[in-house]
This record gives structure tokens, C-alpha cells and sequence, in this order.
């Protein structure tokens, strides 16, 4: 008995790898921006707390309502798509399974090669065949809105409590400090898994999180600074 061979491929994870990063890095960046615009301010702890636990709150019921509407949007065009293309087939099954195999012949099989292959795969399953080769949907990468948005608020409330819990154990003088460095190599290391996770280069998915946050806590610090009155 020959053994199965299982491959894992890198876009069964897209689904929730996406809204998973983006929910992670908008966290800690938004709260430790958040957290270094109050503290550059003078202002105290209890105040800086405060600020980074509400944006904490506000920031993952944003982006769980956001990812849901987003998702819910395409797979709404999804649905649409496959219920034209339902009908379609029923219309038209001919002309449909001719279109079929002109995907296939641009594919790079010979004509009746790829009538043959359109004939098979539609015996199977009619509308799975051209949802895959002709509109691009597959299992793997649908549109799920409850998922994305459980993923996204997730990981943001998981990411916005790495700021927070630092600026309540370090000494008030020291927030700014130990928060910007605490945040970006909490963002390194999710810019390498999350370049891991996707396929891409580890080097360059850190240092492209590290630089655009690094930039996020500069400019935020210097608004505290120059705008910020204590409290």
C-alpha cells in the first residue's frame, strides 16, 4: 500500500494569516504610538494607561468591524459570481464547457486534450471546475468575514497588551524607552513569523515592520512633545 503524500501549502493559511499579522502589528503599534504620544506629553502612568487601554478597546472593535464588513464584501462578490455562474451552466452548458476549455488550451494543452479534461472535470463537479480555473475561487483562500474578524480583534488585543504591560511595570521616566524598544523587537520577531508563516524572506519581513513602526513611535513622540500639556 502506497503511502499518502500530504502537502501543506502556504495559501491554505491566507484566510487567516492576513487579518492575524495586521491585527498583531496594528496593536502594538497603535497602542505604542498611543502610549509614547501620552508619555512624551508629561502626562502621568494612570494617564497614560487609561489612554492606551481605550485605544486597546476602540482599536480591536475596529478592526473586527472592519475585517467583517471587508471579508463580508467579498464574499458577497463571491456568491455573486458563482450564482451567475450557476446559471450560466444551466443556460448555456455548451458554450460553458467550450470556455472551459479554451482555459485550458491557453494553458498549454492541446485542444482536444483540454475538451477531454473540461468533459471529465465537469461530469464531476460542473460548477466547482469553473469556479477554480475560470473565476479563480477555491476552498482554501474563500472569503470567511467571522473568522478574519475573531482573528483580527484577537490578535490586536494581544498585541496592545505588550505596550500596556510594559508602561505599567517600568519606572514612569523610562516608559518612552522602554516601550519603543520593547514594541519594535515584539515587531521584529512578528515580521519573521509572519514571513515564515507566509513563504517570504525572514530579513526582509523584519525589517520592513521594524522600519514603518519605528517611524509610527517617532513621529507620535514628537507630536506628544510639541502639542502635550500635562494632565
Amino acid at each position: 500500500m502506497r503511502a499518502t503524500h500530504v502537502e501543506r501549502h502556504y495559501t491554505q493559511r491566507i484566510g487567516w494569516l492576513r487579518a492575524a499579522v495586521l491585527g498583531a502589528n496594528d496593536g502594538i503599534v497603535s497602542t505604542a504610538a498611543l502610549v509614547v504620544g501620552v508619555a512624551a506629553a508629561d502626562s502621568g502612568r494612570a494617564s497614560v494607561l487609561v489612554a492606551g487601554l481605550a485605544g486597546m478597546v476602540a482599536g480591536a472593535m475596529s478592526m473586527a468591524a472592519g475585517e467583517y464588513v471587508s471579508v463580508s464584501s467579498q464574499a458577497d462578490s463571491e456568491k455573486a459570481d458563482l450564482a451567475r455562474e450557476r446559471r450560466e451552466l444551466a443556460e448555456q452548458p455548451e458554450m460553458e464547457l467550450r470556455e472551459l476549455q479554451a482555459i485550458y488550451v491557453a494553458r498549454g494543452l492541446d485542444p482536444d486534450l483540454a475538451l477531454r479534461v473540461a468533459q471529465q472535470l465537469s461530469a464531476r463537479d460542473v460548477l466547482a471546475a469553473h469556479a477554480r480555473d475560470e473565476l479563480g475561487l477555491t476552498d482554501a483562500q474563500a472569503a470567511r468575514p467571522v473568522q478574519a474578524a475573531l482573528a483580527s480583534a484577537a490578535t490586536f488585543s494581544a498585541g496592545a497588551a505588550l505596550p500596556l504591560a510594559i508602561a505599567a511595570l517600568v519606572p514612569a521616566h523610562l516608559i518612552i524607552p522602554f516601550v519603543s524598544t520593547g514594541s519594535l523587537l515584539c515587531l521584529a520577531g512578528l515580521g519573521v513569523v509572519a514571513a515564515s508563516a507566509g513563504g517570504a524572506g525572514r530579513l526582509r519581513g523584519a525589517l520592513r515592520v521594524t522600519f514603518w513602526s519605528a517611524l509610527a513611535l517617532a513621529v507620535t513622540a514628537l507630536v506628544g512633545r510639541l502639542f502635550g500639556t500635562s494632565v
